[in-house]
């Protein structure tokens, strides 16, 4: 057992929890941390990390993978396009299956390209079309920022006002999730003026998984196309997104998916539409079919796949780091992930809670909400005191890295690939001493 004094407010760390349920933290490189010289406590080696949800950790795997791309440039040059035992130009179709089993898709309903908002938009080009009283895009109000941007610019980019035909739906008033019952009623509501409905499949300040399947069949049943962003979803929760009939999703890959700052990104769209070559897009030579791509054809010739919205050859330095993560979940499974994450959440809400029972009313509040179906790994916690001298603190004088998100949360996500029982017993009693 750990302690740093008699009179702990959270229960003694039990060193048998993490002997029991190690993870994989052996494969990614974890920050090392130089305590203050009046750090409480043990002295800490590593930082206990829960910013994945902002910027996943380095697998150990990355670098050699991305020196050996390097190395083929070095000794090939533009030979290494189009041979090899890896050409360049089906790089791409490496990361097709496994980033498929990832979100629950078919193969051909899968691509990893660009990044996340430039997929939104290029998803929207196709799917929002709007035509007489079918115009609106409907959307979470509490929704990160760049999403709020995309959305609104595709309203003006059809001449439309975004505060009319872009309706943002809030929680109810004193709550901070959105509920699936008023999300409907308002879809239906509206009804034949949703052209669009596209939401956070997690959302990014509660950690809310919200009810995709009812979402996406309520849209469906007035006609709207539905979207999805899994920024905070893809590699954090259980996706089936072929089987719950999502018409389009977009994510990145630096988050959860561990490929590195701005990593390529990933979209899906259903087969109904990826079989339908007529559909409208914006196109670029990668988007032809990869049999008549060389042929330099004056005329657009896409395949009946996602691959059919790709538009520049994709960068190989980029698309190593997100092979290496990709072979990662394929190896350990979305499922044992998944258990091991509600293992870990439900553990870091316990010692939470047992804070906040023993700390002033209203000091720190979990938002997230409690239902293994309605969150993710990440754990939103409110605070009455300022948000980011108390990130600083947990940061430098305890190891604990969070990250903060205006007015008054922070957000803890114990991810399953590497946090550990002792990062989260590590941010409770940090938080408990901080607050006390």
């Amino acid at each position: 057992m750990v302690g740093t004094d008699e009179n702990l407010s959270v229960r003694d760390y039990d060193t048998t929890l993490d002997s029991a349920d190690p993870g994989w933290r052996e494969r990614f490189h974890i920050p090392p941390f130089v305590g203050a010289p009046d750090a409480p406590g043990v002295a800490y080696r590593e930082v206990a990390y829960f910013a994945g949800n902002s910027l996943g950790l380095q697998p150990v795997a990355t670098r050699a993978a991305v020196d050996t791309e390097l190395d083929r440039w070095a000794e090939m040059g533009v030979e290494g396009q189009l041979t090899g035992p890896r050409p360049w130009k089906d790089y791409h179709e490496a990361l097709r299956d496994p980033a498929a089993r990832l979100v629950g898709a078919l193969p051909h309903e899968t691509v990893i390209m660009n990044s996340l908002t430039v997929n939104l938009h290029v998803l929207m080009a196709t799917f929002y079309r709007p035509e007489g009283r079918r115009t609106k895009i409907v959307m979470e109000d509490i929704v990160f920022p760049s999403d709020g941007y995309a959305m609104a610019s595709q309203a003006r980019w059809h001449g439309l006002d975004p505060a009319e035909h872009v309706i943002r739906l809030r929680p109810r008033e004193g709550e901070d999730v959105l509920r699936t019952d008023d999300v409907i009623a308002r879809i239906r509501e509206l009804g034949d003026e949703v052209a669009v409905v596209v939401f956070s499949a997690v959302n990014y300040l509660t950690g809310e998984w919200m009810d995709m399947p009812a979402i996406t069949a309520a849209g469906h049943e007035v006609g709207a196309i539905v979207g999805w962003d899994l920024a905070h979803a893809a590699g954090n929760v259980p996706l089936r997104l072929h089987d719950w009939g999502v018409d389009w999703a977009a994510w990145c890959s630096y988050k959860y998916l561990n490929s590195g700052p701005g990593a390529l990104a990933g979209a899906f769209i259903h087969e109904r539409h990826a079989r339908d070559t007529s559909l409208p897009r914006l196109a670029g030579w990668w988007g032809t079919r990869t049999d008549t791509r060389f042929r330099m054809d004056s005329d657009f010739d896409p395949p009946a796949t996602a691959d059919a919205w790709q538009m520049s050859n994709p960068p190989i330095f980029s698309m190593t780091p997100v092979q290496v993560s990709l072979e990662l979940f394929d190896e350990v499974g979305m499922d044992t992930l998944r258990a091991r994450s509600l293992r870990l959440t439900a553990y870091l809400r316990t010692l939470l809670e047992e804070a906040i029972a023993r700390l002033p009313v209203g000091a720190m509040e979990i938002v997230t909400p409690v239902e293994d179906d309605r969150h993710g790994c990440q754990l939103s916690v409110r605070f009455r005191t300022d948000i980011h001298v108390l990130a600083d603190t947990l940061r430098d004088l305890d190891g604990v890295i969070a990250d903060t998100r205006n007015p008054d949360i922070i957000r803890f996500a114990p991810v399953p690939l590497y946090s550990t029982y002792l990062d989260c017993w590590r941010a409770a009693d940090a938080l408990r001493r901080r607050l006390a």
